[in-house]
């Protein structure tokens, strides 16, 4: 047998693998696009309603499949998330609970777009927190994320779409603090310290929230927003991010900014504007170039989740 007959193999599994691994971060970004369709399409709903009934369907999908995957360690789990475990769960409750509320003040296409600056921050505060090195084409992509957001924020003439985009922008500075925790700590478990986060949220919004005071449809659409369209696409995202290297997982992650307002402009004639088309233009471009041109990081993820 030619000795290159038995890497092919590997090889090959490996090639699977990988594209295994992109479809699901893929189908992970496709159920992530969807929040403004749910979000806007609720009836009766209002913000810490939605806020409460998600997290709470989110946190029992959570339950469940960090039940089934971790087989008799689940309560471990969650007992060794440590101080590192508690700060992630805070942000993503801030995160969630700003999506909602973003949602509801500013265009999907502005909400999705900020929060896709995210990776930039988390660059930038890695620098500052783990003196991690950031490249001039970094700081070119940040300087261009800045440009294509004051872009589309220009169009936010009503007090409430500049809340709503202050608020986005709250969502992405969130996600980089938990990059930046989960890379200083990486023994943190990202999928238990997002359900804590759920949690957290649901306790927040209670106290608001009307719980019962939604119809069969609103009730309906929650059970999608929490079980589905946030844990299912964390569950897809964890799993997929594995076996997939970093640059790819980023790029394919791309795909829910320019999903989302797509959704809502085909189903609810929602466009998102001139402004917002453009900035998100600059934004998108910015972040792929950044992630396609940082090779050197591109190797598989080891996330803790």
């Amino acid at each position: 047998m030619h000795p290159l007959s038995a890497l092919a193999g590997p090889l090959a599994a490996d090639t699977a693998s990988e594209r295994r691994g992109l479809l699901l971060v893929a189908l992970a970004a496709i159920l992530w696009s969807t929040g403004g369709l749910i979000v806007r399409s609720l009836e009766s709903a209002d913000v810490w309603t939605t806020v409460l009934w998600r997290s709470v369907f989110a946190a029992g999908f959570l339950i469940i499949f960090i039940a089934v995957r971790d087989r008799g360690r689940a309560i471990e789990m969650f007992r060794t998330m440590g101080l590192p475990g508690l700060i992630v769960g805070v942000c993503f409750a801030a995160a969630s609970i700003s999506l909602v509320l973003a949602l509801n003040l500013t265009s999907v296409a502005n909400t999705l777009v900020i929060l896709s600056t995210s990776p930039l921050l988390a660059a930038l505060l890695g620098r500052v927190v783990l003196g991690e090195r950031v490249r001039g084409r970094g700081w070119l992509a940040m300087a261009a994320a800045v440009v294509g957001v004051a872009v589309m924020v220009s169009e936010s003439a009503d007090q409430g779409s500049r809340t709503g985009d202050m608020v986005a922008f709250v969502i992405a500075v969130c996600l980089a603090v938990a990059t930046v925790t989960i890379r200083r700590h990486r023994n943190v478990r990202m999928t238990p310290a997002t359900c804590l986060g759920t949690v957290i949220a649901a306790v927040i919004a209670a106290p608001w929230a009307h719980p019962l005071a939604v119809s069969g449809g609103d009730f309906g659409l929650l059970v999608v927003f929490g079980a589905f369209q946030f844990g299912a696409g964390l569950a897809l995202f964890s799993t997929g991010a594995r076996l997939a290297p970093a640059a790819k997982v980023a790029l394919i992650s791309v795909l829910e900014p320019i999903l989302g307002p797509i959704w809502v402009w085909v189903f609810l004639n929602d466009h998102p504007g001139t402004a917002a088309l453009i900035g998100g233009g600059i934004v998108l471009s910015a972040l792929a170039a950044y992630t396609l041109l940082d090779r050197r990081k591109a190797r598989p993820i080891p996330p803790a989740i």
